[in-house]
């Protein structure tokens, strides 16, 4: 674990903005999804599953400490409730499990690593987490093998393009506009390349 497990008051205002904003986009997705989903069918929340975990990634890759995951994405979560989302309270379970997921990734690598890969590799924990969580809330014990498993397949691949990869690629721009700097991604990345 990082030597300073306690966050100052810029990373918190950091995690309660991403929260915010994100909190928003999510809400914005869900047009993208029913949209989609006219095209697509059902599995199409699988295929955009993984946007809804970004948030606990790109906060995590950015200030690289215990709970920044879990906190982000029950932020954003708690963000579309106070807008006014028909998922309501249930939201904030929702949240707290993505951000469960991916916050789990980054435990096993002690909060060190912050690679694509282990961006992805949250992602995809995210996506574990979720698709279990929605196993239970939708039955989907009732649901034949083979979508059971294209679902599962779809949302592993969302969780490490839509959460993983596209977050990654968000972190590296933010960090190349220089608003990063003094944060824990800007130390590491600065003693990695001395």
């Amino acid at each position: 674990m990082p030597s300073q497990a306690v966050w100052t008051l810029r990373e918190t205002l950091i995690v309660a903005v991403l929260g915010a904003v994100f909190g928003v986009l999510y809400l914005g997705w869900v047009q993208v999804w029913l949209v989609l989903q006219a095209v697509f069918g059902p599995v199409t929340m699988d295929l955009v599953m993984g946007f809804w975990f970004i948030v606990s990634i790109i906060a995590a890759a950015i200030i690289r400490k215990p709970g920044v995951a879990l906190v982000s994405e029950v932020m954003a979560a708690a963000v579309q409730v106070l807008l006014g989302s028909p998922a309501g309270l249930l939201l904030l379970l929702t949240g707290l499990v993505q951000g469960a997921g991916a916050e789990a990734v980054f435990a096993v690598t002690r909060w060190r690593r912050y690679s694509l890969l282990v961006l992805m590799a949250a992602g995809m924990g995210a996506a574990v987490f979720s698709f279990i969580y929605t196993w239970i809330r939708f039955d989907y014990g009732s649901l034949a093998p083979g979508l059971l498993v294209t679902m599962f397949l779809l949302r592993l691949a969302s969780g490490a393009l839509l959460g993983g990869l596209l977050g990654h690629v968000i972190v590296k721009a933010l960090y190349r506009t220089g608003v990063l700097a003094g944060l824990a991604i800007d130390r590491d990345t600065r003693t990695s390349h001395g």
